[in-house]
C-alpha cells in the first residue's frame, strides 16, 4: 500500500515562511516588491517543503510557458545521422537550462509538417522558436511569422517577404571558403574542385562565393552540388573525377562531404595530400579527426552558434514585457571560422 504525501501548497509556504500568501506568489513567480529578508525567509521554507510552483498557474501570472520550440527543418533522419544538428542543440541546451526553460524539438518530414508546427506554435505552448537549417523556398518563416512567435534563426536568412531585420546567428560562410581556397593556392594547387552543399541553402550559397572570390575564372566542370551528406559527396567526387581527372585541390562544403570525397578518391587511388589535397568545412571532430587522412578544414563554432541563438532569445523575451528595449540587441551575430590544419592538405 503506498501512502500519498500532500503537495505542499503556497499557503503552506506562507505559513512557514511567516509571510502572506500574495508574497510568496511574487517571489516563487520572479516579481518585485518584496524586501530581500522576505525573499530569503520564502526560498527557504520552499527549499523546506519541497514547493514545487504548479506551472499551469505559474504561466497565468508570468505569462510565460519557460519552453522553447526548437525547430529544424530537416528529417528526423538527416538530424539524427548528422553530428552538426547534434552539436548545435547541445548548445541550445545547455543555455535554456541555465534559465530553467525547457527545449521542445519540432522536426518537419515535408512540407505536411509545416502547417502542423505552424498551427502548434499559434497554440501559445511556448514563448518563442529558435529555427535552423531553413531551405529558400520553405514556407516555415511565413508560418511562424503568422504564430506571431519570437522567433532567432539559425544561420542568414534568404527570404524576402517584408518582415523587417529577423534576428540571426550564422558563421562567416565566406570568409571561411575564401580561407580555405587560399590554403590549397598556396600549397601550390591549380586546378581546383568544389563539392557545394545543398544550394537552396544560404549556407551553401555563400561558401560557393567564397570559392568564387579567389577562383574568378574557375571551370564551371569544377563545381558539383551536392547535399551535405557523405554519400552526396560520394557522388559528387565521381563525377568531378569524370569530369576532370586532373584535379588537385577539393574544397567540399562541410566535413561529411568531404568524408564521402576521401574515401571514392582512396578508391580511385589517388594518393592524399600528395595527388589531391581536401579541405572541408565545420570542424566536426567526430568526423574530421577520423577520416583517412584526418581532415583539414575551416572551423565553426556549432555549440557556441546554439548558444548564441538560446541567448538572443531569452533576452527578446526578458525585455519584451517592458516594450520595445531591443534596441541593444543585435539583429545578427556573425561568428569567425578559423582554418585548421591536418594531414589532408
Amino acid at each position: 500500500m503506498t501512502e500519498t504525501t500532500a503537495r505542499p501548497t503556497l499557503e503552506a509556504v506562507a505559513a512557514r515562511a511567516g509571510v502572506s500568501r500574495a508574497t510568496v506568489s511574487r517571489v516563487v513567480n520572479g516579481g518585485d516588491g518584496v524586501r530581500e529578508p522576505l525573499v530569503e525567509r520564502v526560498r527557504r521554507a520552499v527549499d523546506e517543503l519541497g514547493y514545487v510552483p504548479n506551472q499551469a498557474a505559474r504561466s497565468l501570472v508570468t505569462k510565460r510557458h519557460d519552453a522553447i520550440a526548437v525547430v529544424i527543418a530537416e528529417p528526423e533522419t538527416r538530424v539524427f545521422a548528422d553530428p552538426f544538428f547534434a552539436l548545435q542543440l547541445r548548445g541550445i541546451s545547455k543555455e535554456l537550462t541555465i534559465h530553467d526553460s525547457q527545449l521542445v524539438l519540432l522536426l518537419t518530414e515535408g512540407r505536411d509538417d509545416h502547417a502542423r508546427v505552424g498551427r502548434y506554435l499559434a497554440g501559445g505552448h511556448v514563448d518563442g522558436a529558435l529555427v535552423f537549417s531553413l531551405h529558400l523556398d520553405d514556407a516555415l518563416p511565413g508560418l511562424i511569422q503568422g504564430a506571431g512567435v519570437p522567433t532567432v534563426f539559425g544561420g542568414r536568412p534568404g527570404w524576402s517577404d517584408g518582415t523587417p531585420g529577423p534576428v540571426y546567428v550564422d558563421s562567416d560562410n565566406r570568409g571561411g571558403a575564401r580561407e580555405a581556397v587560399r590554403h590549397l593556392v598556396g600549397l601550390g594547387r591549380t586546378r581546383i574542385a568544389h563539392i557545394a552543399g545543398a544550394l537552396d541553402q544560404t549556407s551553401a550559397v555563400d561558401r560557393l562565393d567564397g570559392f568564387r572570390d579567389v577562383m574568378p575564372d574557375a571551370d564551371p566542370r569544377m563545381v558539383v552540388e551536392s547535399d551535405f551528406t557523405p554519400a552526396g559527396g560520394e557522388r559528387a567526387m565521381r563525377e568531378l573525377l569524370d569530369r576532370c581527372p586532373d584535379l588537385d585541390g577539393v574544397f567540399a562544403a562541410n566535413d561529411l562531404t568531404a568524408a564521402g570525397a576521401l574515401r571514392v578518391l582512396r578508391e580511385r587511388g589517388r594518393r592524399v595530400p600528395e595527388d589531391v589535397a581536401v579541405i572541408g568545412f565545420d570542424d566536426m571532430l567526430p568526423v574530421a579527426e577520423q577520416t583517412d587522412p584526418p581532415l583539414t578544414t575551416i572551423r565553426q563554432d556549432i555549440e557556441e552558434m546554439g548558444r548564441l541563438m538560446a541567448r538572443l532569445l531569452l533576452r527578446r523575451l526578458d525585455r519584451s514585457t517592458a516594450g520595445p528595449a531591443d534596441a541593444d540587441t543585435p539583429a545578427a551575430v556573425v561568428l569567425p571560422t578559423t582554418l585548421v590544419r591536418r594531414a589532408s592538405a
